[in-house]
């Protein structure tokens, strides 16, 4: 079957600036990794995010798995995160020994909230991961006044969200650390990979670059030749007199120089996507069944749009394979409850009271939603919609 809009892998289209900056780098950088790019990639970032410190790195799994390094994790320590999530938000955490600890999410937002985690918080939490899913930024006030009453760390997961903010405070820049990717589908894309990680605390933003780069430091003292006795030195980065390992999450010059460059245009895509989104939404007001999270603020930046189809939970799949079967739409569904992965019941994380991430996920639709799609791409999407329903209700599995 020839797919008439497809779940594209990737989010957007290059500008002919963003492709020359690209080649610029390919013709002429030297360094092609940690050079005078990824400088500037950081600074731009830094500013345009409003950040203390701004981290360029290989994607936003890599941020994650610093992140969990600076939090200096004791096993058995627990992290609360809401299963409602992609899985690198939770694993780095798990493999640094912290128990997982799944919180819910609130059903109109479908991002997780204080009440949600409040009642989850015992006196071996450590972290709070707060991921703004979908594009949507979590109402972290009451989330930061929880953490600072009981002393805990809090990560915001911004991989989807960023350029959104509430009362021009940006995602990523309310916590301990934030966390944003640039990945292939994402409103702010670097050749498919690309990733920065924020913090506020001076001590973390110091040995980031040694955590990033295999423990690579200068040496302390002179040396009368350049060479010896190496071209640089090796340490472990160390943290509250902690040893962390080093690895190697750089970022490389040619992805930074494009980041640059796609930091001018982010905004404008960002609301490109959410006014689509509201014409979308609301061209569908006459199907109530079709339950979509509308926000037409900056909070909102449309990274994806998903909805929740009411009814019975095989009407989902209907809907799904009639999009598909019939219109050669693929629409799909998206971050299964992590509890119920039998690769976090293995690692004793299978239990979890989460019913309003479970009933989203049952019931959940993710509609194909690139900042590439054209016009008449969205108008067929659209038309196709209106006739499944249709098709849904006159069947009776509505």
């Amino acid at each position: 079957m020839d797919i008439k809009v497809n779940f594209s892998g990737r989010s957007l289209n290059y500008t002919e600036e963003e492709i020359a900056a690209v080649v610029e780098v390919m013709r002429n950088a030297d360094p092609l990794t940690q050079g005078r790019y990824q400088d500037a990639c950081q600074e731009k970032f830094r500013t345009f995010n409003g950040a203390q410190h701004a981290f360029a790195c290989m994607n936003g799994t890599a941020a994650l798995q610093m992140a969990a390094d600076l939090c200096l994790l004791n096993a058995g320590d627990e992290v609360v995160i809401p299963s409602h999530t992609f899985t690198s938000s939770a694993y780095p955490f798990a493999a640094r020994g912290a128990k997982l600890v799944f919180a819910d999410i609130d059903p109109k937002t479908r991002v997780t909230a204080a009440e949600y985690i409040e009642p989850l918080l015992t006196p071996r939490s450590k972290v709070i991961i707060v991921p703004h899913l979908y594009g949507f930024v979590a109402d972290m006030q009451p989330i930061l006044a929880l953490a600072r009453k009981r002393g805990l760390l809090v990560v915001e997961d911004a991989c989807q969200a960023i350029g959104a903010e509430i009362d021009g405070k940006k995602a990523g820049n309310f916590a301990d650390i934030g966390i944003f990717s640039f990945h292939s589908h994402k409103n702010l894309t670097t050749l498919g990979e690309g990733g920065m990680i924020t913090v506020k605390d001076e001590s973390r933003a110091k040995i980031i670059p040694m955590l990033r780069h295999n423990g690579h430091c200068a040496y302390e003292e002179k040396r009368e030749d350049y060479w010896r006795p190496a071209m640089g030195d090796l340490d472990f980065p160390e943290l509250e007199g902690r040893r962390i390992w080093p690895a190697n999450y750089c970022l490389g010059e040619a992805e930074c120089a494009l980041g640059i460059k796609m930091l001018d245009r982010v905004l404008e895509i960002n609301a490109q996507k959410r006014a689509r989104a509201m014409q979308f939404i609301d061209a569908l007001s006459a199907y109530p069944e079709l339950e979509f999270h509308r926000e037409n603020s900056l909070r909102h930046n449309y990274h994806l749009l998903a909805a929740r189809l009411d009814g019975p939970a095989s009407l989902r799949d209907a809907f799904i394979r009639r999009m598909f079967n019939e219109f050669a739409i693929k629409c799909v569904v998206q971050y299964y409850p992590l509890n119920r992965y039998p690769f976090y019941q293995k690692l004793g994380f299978g239990q979890a009271d989460c019913p309003n991430a479970d009933n989203f996920f049952d019931h959940m639709v993710s509609f194909p939603f690139q900042h590439s799609l054209t016009d008449s791409e969205c108008a067929y999407m659209l038309d196709c919609c209106k006739k499944t329903l249709d098709g849904l209700r006159a069947d009776g599995k509505r």
